[in-house]
């Protein structure tokens, strides 16, 4: 017998198909089995390595994402991501704080139409969620006044049956069961931002409804702030001189007191037998001293009893607001902390139109949103030329390098930038062109000592202020909107424009002191002691004593501007 064959019949192995051979030749399993496990070992070893590739490769990409989200990528054999993951990819700025933040931590009302306003559906995606959060009592307000817009709102029967008061032809005098302050659109956009604000607190205050003249580009630039209803003043308002009121108008509530045609008694009433159907007031910059007796308490008692009240302001008149005993619980309860009044009214109200959102959303997607640090420098100077003038530049580089906020530049030493160096956007607004060439040019000729990236961008130069052009103010907004979303702001001194982007941005800015005789002053700039805008214009009277006083020194949260220093502004203090 073949003993070959005797070996086989006695080891009575099984036979097994050798499927990696073409040829159909057959092996024992015993055979195989060294081999398929030496394969199934090569083949873990290439998944480990595959799998630290990919740890190393996406989590650079992506630091948030798990270990044990990777492995689950590679068991499944491809790289696949579920819809949660994947947003985290491709839009790593909706991230869940942003989602939660949507309506500001309950600032802002829902039941908008999503369409009819994107910058109020979109914001979360560009500004970061504020670390100041509005009180309870403030949201609990804001929702009150939304029920009471919506019932004494335009088109509403309580609204026709109050304006009709105002008409030439009315006689009796009733009681108003819906009582109105009307802001009056005037001067720059800045100063008109400031001054709606003030003027809704006001009527927070005084349980009145808002109603906003629609000047000559209110619509263009304001998304309308009251969910089912208007704040705009309809265009066939019967009073059609109240844009024409101004300090010498017989209507103002200053001329109406020295005049003698009502009279403030203590106990706050009128000397004729019913009061106005409407009071015009001026608390414009020029304001008089009887104008400004609007901010004593038996003035406010006064005006309490009469329905319509006619507002022109350039100013941010809050901080005054706070010296009035009347309002002092209430606003307390509102703003807990006293330095963001403007921050949770201004996020609340401004919303840029759709066109200017464009404006806003194409310029920081092409220029500022892969830096990896934005500074905002608002460039503001009070001259009849058009600049640029060295004092500001050097004024402006002074303060840049003093605090840290530019680098350096090398003229010798030779600096390379590499793609993975930090970078820094810079965005600059200012009416001249000038400032932007020579610092841009500075940082190209010269490295920066730090080995940064720093790049320069000015979205316009209109070279003067053109107040009331429509495109040069929705150009206005988009910048002031565009600078509160920088990281670190400077701002000039006495400048509205700076006021708005550092409320609503939430941000303590540096602020260039202003300059004499064109000379840099030293410090060329100060830390400000809060986001609050100045009151440029505060009366200083103490209406109890019926005398003069430093209105800066009553209480500890209204205190002197480091700008301006007669201005006042509000201020955080633990001394309430």
């Amino acid at each position: 017998m073949d003993m070959k064959r005797i070996r086989r019949t006695q080891h009575s192995p099984t036979i097994t198909p050798d499927l990696e051979n073409d040829g159909g030749s057959y092996r024992s399993a015993a055979e195989k089995k060294p081999r398929g496990q030496m394969l199934r070992f090569a083949m873990m070893l290439i998944g480990f390595l595959v799998l630290l590739f990919l740890t190393a490769a996406i989590s650079g990409f992506h630091p948030n994402l798990s270990f044990n989200q990777l492995r689950q990528f590679t068991e499944r054999g491809h790289f696949e991501l579920s819809a949660s993951v994947e947003n985290k990819f491709l839009e790593p700025h909706k991230s869940p704080e942003a989602k939660e933040n949507k309506y500001l931590g309950g600032l802002l009302a829902s039941g908008f139409e999503e369409q009819s306003c994107l910058s109020r559906q979109q914001f979360t995606s560009y500004r970061k969620p504020s670390s100041h959060s509005p009180s309870a009592y403030l949201l609990q307000r804001l929702r009150k006044y939304e029920q009471l817009h919506q019932k004494c709102g335009p088109n509403s029967d309580l609204y026709d049956r109050t304006v009709d008061q105002l008409k030439p032809d009315h006689v009796s005098f009733v009681t108003a069961e819906c009582r109105y302050v009307v802001w009056i659109s005037y001067s720059g956009l800045g100063n008109r931002m400031l001054s709606l604000t003030s003027a809704f607190l006001y009527a927070l205050l005084t349980n009145r409804v808002l109603l906003v003249d629609r000047g000559a580009d209110m619509t263009d630039l304001f998304c309308e702030p009251f969910p089912g209803t208007s704040w705009l003043l309809p265009l066939d308002f019967p009073l059609s001189q109240f844009k024409n009121f101004d300090i010498n108008s017989p209507e103002s509530y200053g001329n109406m007191l020295k005049n003698k045609v009502i009279t403030n008694t203590a106990g706050g009433g009128a000397s004729r037998s019913s009061p106005p159907s409407f009071v015009y007031l001026h608390l414009g910059h020029d304001y008089s001293d009887y104008d400004k007796l609007f901010f004593c308490e038996d003035d406010q008692n006064l005006l309490e009893t009469i329905p319509w009240l006619m507002l022109r302001s350039d100013n941010y008149f809050v901080p005054s607001l706070f010296l009035i005993p009347t309002y002092q619980d209430e606003l307390h309860q509102l703003f807990p902390k006293k330095d963001t009044v403007f921050h949770h009214l201004g996020r609340y109200l401004l919303h840029p139109t759709n066109p200017v959102w464009g404006l806003i959303t194409r310029y920081y997607q092409s220029y500022l949103s892969k830096a990896d640090e934005r500074v905002g420098i608002q460039i503001r100077v009070f001259e009849t030329e058009s600049g640029p003038f060295q004092h500001v530049l050097d004024q402006v580089i002074g303060c840049a390098h003093k605090q840290k906020i530019l680098p350096e530049v090398s003229q010798q030493k030779a600096i390379i930038t590499t793609p993975h160096n930090r970078s820094k956007a810079i965005l600059l607004t200012s009416l001249s062109s000038g400032y932007l060439e020579i610092l841009r040019n500075m940082f190209w000729v010269h490295p920066a000592t730090s080995g940064e990236i720093i790049s320069f961008h000015q979205p316009s130069h209109e070279e003067h202020q053109q107040t009331g052009k429509q495109m040069h103010n929705m150009k206005a907004w988009a910048e002031m909107y565009l600078l509160s979303l920088t990281d670190v702001l400077v701002t000039s001194a006495w400048s509205t424009f700076g006021y708005v982007a550092q409320g609503l941005g939430g941000l303590k800015p540096w602020i260039l002191v202003k300059s004499e005789n064109r000379t840099v002053p030293e410090p060329p700039c100060l830390p400000a002691m809060s986001m609050e805008p100045c009151f440029h214009a505060p009366p200083f009277y103490d209406c109890k004593a019926k005398r003069g006083t430093d209105t800066g020194e009553l209480v500890p949260h209204v205190r002197h501007c480091e700008d301006i220093s007669w201005g006042l502004k509000l201020v955080d203090r633990d001394e309430w």
